[in-house]
């Protein structure tokens, strides 16, 4: 009998960050297609666990212990990482770019995503990390590379981050499997991806994608004693210092950055790391950033700020991509303050569980205008942003064009809020 879809969200409810438990998951999934496709044999947990015990055993010390697949840098030859941006219409001025993040679980949810996407063919789309459980082979054969899989590729280009769960299985099918399937086009030339990390930009806008998910995962023990701060590589560190050039202050444009892991959270951990070091390569800048990231399950717009030593941002994270969207209010009102908007809507209750909508977020450019659509799996509208950047100094102009009425928003104080959401 094939697996309902409500059966399938339930696999992700309360699901925890071990790495145990995910390989426990990922196990159980092969042992599931296993039964189904050679018998009639009950799937319970404890046949799961008698039956592949070994299994599950050797996968998982081998990727608690065993070698980490080698970090991916830039080949010393025609690519950088480093692309322009451009339209798959020639004749169009706009450029559209769709961010998923925590899309690949080959839920019903995804899919309705994926699909959705695909309707608005953009000429981008970019996964910012995890696939569901740990990032084995066959996990990124259904989301992302099997003919039923429902991940859309841009025709301008289609590119892939790294987050904790790649890691899970030490990155091996992240970089042996997904990154060959991901490409950007270059003129005439399709270009494969080569790294966790990537720049697209125009003569108005940089969109930088770093890789947090690398060193998001430790090893036993020693992560006790020194938890992982998702920090950036050296080799990322140098790329974005002299390829990209991201220090340089004649260079006017907005920056946009996108990552798996948190710079900002008001419900579980936020990583100060990565922004420090991007601040340190930024310099004496005040520049003001645009940062997209997922990881939490929900879909939140956080006030303007920073996080220690790290740059002033804008953040957003959009990690309603595929997984059941976890609905619940931070615990103390230090991080509630944090919040502009967030989407609490209830789209089901599943075993007590309220559930909210998957979505996914659409950039469009167009010259100096960057503006962001977050839409839901139904294809509403939840959110309609835009930020003008100007060339001359940098400084972002940020406005609400559209906000749907059901939004929770905890501030009500925010200068403009009232006239901004067009109506």
């Amino acid at each position: 009998m094939a697996e309902s879809s409500e059966q399938r969200t339930q696999k992700y409810l309360d699901l925890g960050h071990s790495e145990a438990e995910n390989h426990a998951k990922t196990q159980l999934e092969l042992y599931e297609k296993h039964v189904k496709n050679t018998s009639a044999v009950t799937n319970v947990i404890s046949s799961f666990f008698k039956t592949n015990l070994l299994g599950f055993a050797w996968h998982y010390l081998k990727s608690r212990f065993g070698p980490r697949h080698a970090y991916q840098a830039y080949p010393k030859n025609d690519d950088s990482g480093v692309y322009t941006l451009q339209s798959s219409i020639p004749s169009r001025e706009e450029i559209s770019i769709a961010l998923l993040s925590d899309w690949a679980s080959d839920t019903a949810e995804s899919d309705s995503v994926g699909h959705l996407v695909a309707r608005y063919a953009p000429d981008y789309t970019i996964h910012m990390g995890d696939v569901y459980f740990v990032g084995a082979p066959k996990e990124v054969e259904d989301n992302f590379t099997a003919p039923h899989a429902s991940w859309y590729y841009g025709a301008s280009g289609s590119l892939a981050l790294s987050g904790n769960h790649e890691m899970y299985s030490n990155g091996n099918a992240f970089f042996q499997h997904l990154l060959p399937a991901m490409y950007v086009q270059q003129g005439e030339v399709r270009k494969t991806q080569q790294a966790g990390f990537f720049c697209l930009e125009n003569e108005h806008w940089r969109i930088i994608g770093i890789d947090t998910g690398y060193t998001s995962v430790g090893r036993p023990f020693v992560e006790i004693i020194s938890p992982p701060d998702c920090h950036l590589k050296k080799e990322q560190i140098n790329w974005l210092r002299d390829i990209v050039r991201i220090g340089n202050p004649e260079d006017k444009r907005g920056i946009v950055i996108l990552s798996h892991h948190p710079y900002i959270s008001a419900f579980r951990e936020e990583y100060e790391k990565p922004g420090k070091q991007i601040q340190e390569l930024l310099g004496d800048s005040e520049r003001e950033i645009i940062w997209f990231w997922g990881h939490d399950h929900r879909l939140v717009v956080y006030n303007k700020a920073k996080n220690g030593k790290g740059p002033m941002a804008y953040g957003r994270c959009l990690g309603h991509g595929g997984l059941p969207v976890e609905i619940k209010m931070p615990d103390g009102e230090a991080d509630e303050q944090k919040i502009l908007f967030y989407d609490r809507r209830v789209r089901k209750i599943l075993k007590r569980h309220q559930l909210g909508y998957n979505g996914f977020v659409k950039l469009c450019i167009k010259g100096e205008n960057l503006t962001a659509e977050y839409r839901d799996l139904e294809d509403t509208c939840v959110l309609e942003e835009q930020w003008l950047v100007d060339k001359s100094n940098g400084h972002l102009e940020w406005s609400i064009n559209n906000i749907i009425p059901e939004i929770k928003m905890p501030r009500t104080d925010m200068p403009g809020i009232e006239n901004s959401s067009g109506k």
